[in-house]
């Protein structure tokens, strides 16, 4: 059947954000504070909250919370939103007798095991997709930025695409799985890619063609509505953001606001070369499906290629120089201190590496998550306490 465009395609209408607003959802496991092992407390948590809380959300396990800030100005204001919600659930985890921690996977706790959350929409997307949904026991970081246009937002995402690697080495911290060394720094974006809507974006022309696209989706039966389409970076209409994905869940707050920190001005910095109408460097598909491997298997380690010649360089030695041209962005959005922090996390080593080192000291996987558990608790804490001036 021949369909016109008028019958084919539905609109999408895209809310701009005239502003680089903020807004940051991370997933945490919950853990028992003895054995380390995954515990499902998420519907006693919600209940103890009343049942609906603002900024304290279920996902898809039992053994997941996820916390969410409000709209937010700038990385610090994240970050102090985010404090506020952890501690929260730090003082009601303490009495139930729940734990938090944060990486990409669990090292030893079981998708076998797992509850899932009594909802119809997680039901229903276990029962459509089956086991590749039903072994989807990870946790990331989503970042949005507000963006202006449905048409930018696109344009974005095709050259942001190209720091993808960037993103995933420095929060790459899934390592461990199965009670194994993957020998993989992020291993939970490898199993994120046996979704069926997940993984790359596609490179689309324009926002007429995303709109064509979740239609043809949509109509086909193969989606219900855009938000199961679960991209690396993917245009958010609704809430007039592009919604970043690709970051394994930071173990720490000083984590969270340096990748924060990296999205927003990567976001802006792309978004000023396209309002000047300047090119923007897109890498061939297969260049960006090679680098998103290097670096999920290397990490920090990861030599990437940087341009369609095949020229290629080393992270630790792209992320430095990326951060010293960032900071003019930086510091017209007030986060060069965050943005900075990228220097720590090569310094100290970034999640997975930790890990690693802790479990060839200790060779036991609970003092793994024990070190987890520690390491985040301790930064929300920080985070709370104004360093003395």
């Amino acid at each position: 059947m021949d369909l016109s465009t008028a019958d084919a395609l539905a609109p999408i209408p895209f809310t701009p954000s005239p502003n680089p607003t903020l807004g940051v959802e991370i997933e945490l496991q919950i853990v028992d504070p003895v054995t380390f092992n995954l515990k499902q407390g998420s519907v006693e948590l919600l209940d103890r909250l009343g049942g609906e809380h603002p900024k304290i959300k279920q996902e898809l396990t039992q053994s997941t919370i996820e916390v969410i800030t409000g709209i937010c100005d700038n990385v610090a204001g994240c970050v102090t939103d985010l404090g506020g919600s952890l501690r929260e659930l730090y003082d009601l985890g303490d009495e139930l007798g729940l734990a938090f921690s944060s990486a990409g996977t669990h090292p030893f706790g079981q998708w076998r095991d797992q509850k899932i959350f009594p909802n119809d929409r997680y039901q229903n997307l276990v029962d459509k997709i089956q086991w590749p949904a039903r072994r989807l026991l990870i946790y990331g970081l989503h970042v949005h930025v507000g963006i202006s246009s449905g048409e930018k937002a696109i344009a974005v995402s095709n050259a942001l695409a190209s720091y993808l690697p960037h993103l995933l080495a420095v929060s790459a911290s899934s390592p461990f799985v199965d009670f194994e060394d993957t020998g993989l720094a992020s291993t939970r974006s490898k199993i994120f890619e046996g979704m069926p809507t997940a993984g790359l974006p596609y490179r689309l022309a324009n926002y007429g063609e995303f709109q064509r696209f979740m239609n043809t989706l949509v109509r086909a039966k193969a989606i219900e509505t855009i938000r199961e389409i679960w991209w690396d970076i993917r245009p958010h209409p609704n809430f007039g953001t592009l919604e970043i994905r690709i970051c394994d869940a930071p173990s720490t707050m000083h984590e969270v606001a340096s990748l924060v920190a990296l999205v927003q001005c990567l976001v802006v910095a792309i978004g000023e070369r396209y309002e000047k109408g300047s090119p923007l460097q897109l890498l061939k598909p297969w260049i960006l499906r090679e680098n998103k491997w290097r670096a999920a298997r290397h990490g920090l380690d990861a030599d990437v290629i940087c341009d369609n010649d095949g020229d290629h360089a080393p992270l630790r030695q792209q992320i430095p120089d990326l951060v010293a041209k960032l900071e003019p962005v930086a510091e017209q959005l007030n986060c060069l201190e965050e943005l900075r922090g990228l220097h720590r996390v090569l310094e100290g080593g970034a999640s997975y590496e930790r890990q690693r080192r802790t479990m060839e000291r200790s060779s036991r996987l609970p003092d793994v998550v024990a070190a987890l558990s520690t390491e985040l608790r301790e930064s929300v804490l920080a985070a709370a306490t104004p360093e003395a001036g």
